[in-house]
Parts: C-alpha cells; sequence; structure tokens
C-alpha cells in the first residue's frame, strides 16, 4: 500500500492515518468539516489536499448511519481500488451496500476493537490499536487483493486480525461494548442527584465502573441506532436478572429464615456466576486471563513517584504485568497496586521496602 485516502478525521480514523504516515504511507484526509481534516493534517496524519487519481485504499471513519452514503458516493467516484469501513457495526451497512446495487468485490467491513473516553481528531494517537483484535469481515464476494489491502492497514496499525461474520459480530459487540456502555450509564446516571457526601466516598471501583460513561453521547446514539436489536435482547436478559436480585435482597430483609436462605443463596449464585463470567475476559495482549499477585504501595502525589517504583521493580529483576491507582479522598496521596507473577510478589515487597517505600497489607 503507497497511499490511502482517509474520510472521516475523529479519533478512529486519524488515528489509523497517524499509523499509515508513520509507515511512510502517502495518506490523504476528507471530512465534512474541513477544519477537522486541517486539525488531523497538522498532526501529521497526512495532508488534506485531494488524490491526482485512485488510491490503494479508501478508509471510511464515518458513523454507522453514514457509511453506506460515504462508502456508495466514493465507489461513484472511483476514488480508489479498495474500501473498507470501520464502523462499530457491520450488518446494516453491507446490506445497505447491497440494495443500492453495488458491486462489492472491491469492499471489506472491518471493525478496529479500540477507542477512548475521547472524540475527534486531537485524541488521536497512533498507537491507538497496537495490540487490539481488529475484526475482518469479508464474504465470498471480497477480492482477495482487498482482503490483503485491509490485512496490510492492521498490519501498519500493529493490531490483531479477526476474521468474523458481520452479524456474528454485531452480536459480539453487543454484548461485550453496546451493552457494558448503556449499563455504565445507567450507573453513572445514578450519581447525577446524588447527595455530595456520598459521591466524596467514591473509589476506584465505582470509578471503573462508570469510566466508560463519559464518552460522546452523539457517538453513541449513532452506534445504537445501528445495532438496537442486539443490544435490547441482551438488556431484556440483564433485567431478568435485576428482577432476580432484586428479590433475593428483599427476601434477605425477611424476618423468615428460609426465606433470608433463599435470598442469600440467589446473591451467591449471582456473584458465582459473576466469577464464572469474568475469568473468560482475556488477559494481557489478549492471551488467557492470569492470576497475578497485587503488591500495594502508598506514594504521595508528587510527581516522579510512579517512575521510581518501576526503576525499583526493574532493579528487582521484577516485571510489573498491570498497574491500578487509587487516590486518596481529600489527600495528596495514593495507593498503587502493582500486578506481578506470584512468584515475584515476596521478592518486589522486599526490593521496595528497603528502598524505602511503605506498603499496605
Amino acid at each position: 500500500m503507497r497511499t490511502a485516502l482517509v474520510i472521516g478525521t475523529g479519533l478512529i480514523g486519524t488515528s489509523a492515518a497517524l499509523a499509515l504516515a508513520r509507515r511512510g504511507v502517502v495518506v490523504h484526509l476528507a471530512d465534512h468539516d474541513p477544519g477537522q481534516a486541517r486539525t488531523a493534517a497538522a498532526l501529521g496524519a497526512g495532508t488534506d489536499e485531494a488524490p491526482d487519481g485512485p488510491v490503494d485504499l479508501a478508509i471510511v471513519a464515518a458513523p454507522p448511519a453514514h457509511v453506506a452514503k460515504v462508502l456508495a458516493d466514493a465507489m461513484h467516484r472511483g476514488l480508489a481500488r479498495g474500501y473498507l469501513d470501520v464502523a462499530s457495526v457491520k450488518g446494516g451497512p453491507r446490506r445497505e451496500l447491497e440494495a443500492l446495487g453495488l458491486d462489492l468485490t472491491s469492499y471489506i467491513g472491518t471493525h478496529p476493537m479500540s477507542g477512548r473516553e475521547k472524540s475527534g481528531p486531537l485524541a488521536a494517537t497512533a498507537d491507538l490499536f497496537e495490540g487490539r483484535p481488529w475484526v475482518l469481515t469479508p464474504t465470498r464476494d471480497t477480492d482477495t487483493e482487498v482482503l490483503n489491502l485491509a490485512l496490510e492497514l492492521v498490519s501498519h496499525c500493529r493490531a490483531v486480525p479477526v476474521v468474523m461474520d458481520a452479524d456474528a459480530h454485531d452480536h459480539a459487540v453487543a454484548l461485550v461494548s453496546h451493552m457494558p456502555h448503556l449499563v455504565s450509564s445507567m450507573v453513572a446516571a445514578r450519581l447525577e442527584h446524588a447527595e455530595e457526601s456520598a459521591v466524596r466516598l467514591c473509589g476506584q471501583g465505582i470509578r471503573d465502573v462508570t469510566r466508560i460513561a463519559a464518552s460522546d453521547p452523539r457517538m453513541w446514539i449513532d452506534i445504537l441506532s445501528a445495532n438496537p436489536g442486539p443490544v435490547a435482547d441482551l438488556l431484556s436478559d440483564l433485567a431478568a436478572d435485576l428482577t432476580e436480585t432484586v428479590r433475593a435482597l428483599r427476601d434477605l430483609e425477611s424476618p423468615d429464615a428460609a426465606r433470608r436462605g433463599e435470598g442469600s443463596a440467589g446473591i451467591e449464585d449471582l456473584l458465582r456466576r459473576g466469577n464464572a463470567g469474568q475469568v473468560r475476559v482475556p488477559g494481557k495482549h489478549g492471551s488467557a486471563p492470569r492470576a497475578y499477585e497485587t503488591v500495594a504501595v502508598l506514594i504521595d502525589d508528587q510527581p516522579g513517584q510512579l517512575a521510581r517504583i518501576f526503576a525499583d521493580a526493574g532493579r528487582a529483576g521484577v516485571n510489573i504485568e498491570d498497574v491500578r491507582i487509587e487516590h486518596a479522598t481529600g489527600q495528596q496521596a495514593g495507593l498503587v497496586q502493582l500486578m506481578v507473577e506470584p512468584k515475584a510478589r515476596e521478592a518486589l515487597k522486599e526490593a521496595l521496602r528497603e528502598r524505602g517505600w511503605a506498603l499496605r497489607q
């Protein structure tokens, strides 16, 4: 791939353009908002000047509701040898293109499974997709050259290609992305009018649950409007679980011992099913989940503290597999949780104590 055209210079489009430009591909940028394309160009994502002729690959990074229209226009104008989109739903746009009677041999639907709570070109990074799954949904009609161009794009973005059926993809993302986003928003919405004294007690748990609720509502309306059926089905199942959970909690309030026992059993069943589901979430780099031990370190909120901890862990020959930070309420201090291999836990604790770090048992 020598040339590419990115149509839509938001977070995803600009991030892909930055990755391609870094690999030496000549990238042209287009957007319904010329100012946004100029911003992406200023960031080093390419040029906002139109290409002289057809490029190797056109990448449509428009909202799902507009993907088919933008793709159809690009195909009619012959802007590229191959075309793909990066929308978060796949079945709907393809059916729209088929209804328009377009030759889809030069098209492949794709979806990079990566993003941020922020949107727009200023939030873009060249490494946004690194190590993340990038779904490709070819059909029997997809030209081999177009599939190879898509794989080359994924490679340049240092993502991991995953081939799926379009409708299977849409059901999968409803489960692992779209439904969780709505649930996160529902939980966060409970905080909107909560007492300030209650909100001050927020810890890492509520931050984890509500993090993705910070995303742009307009973007999510576009996404959910393109995949409402599968998401509604999953929420219906979740509503049934909520109903049973409420019933079990009410039983725990009962003066009747038998009902309290039933309530306790119902809650325990839910928590155990939650354990079983959580274990299936892929671990580091998409590999099978692994059990890590945690070393908790108390730190002052000052520049260089994290760098010192990582450097001290490195001197001890310990690799930090993951890290979480919990800030103390009303204090310039925090708790850093270092996740390490179980066999490395004691060595790390000893090394950190020797270097003056305060550990929480």
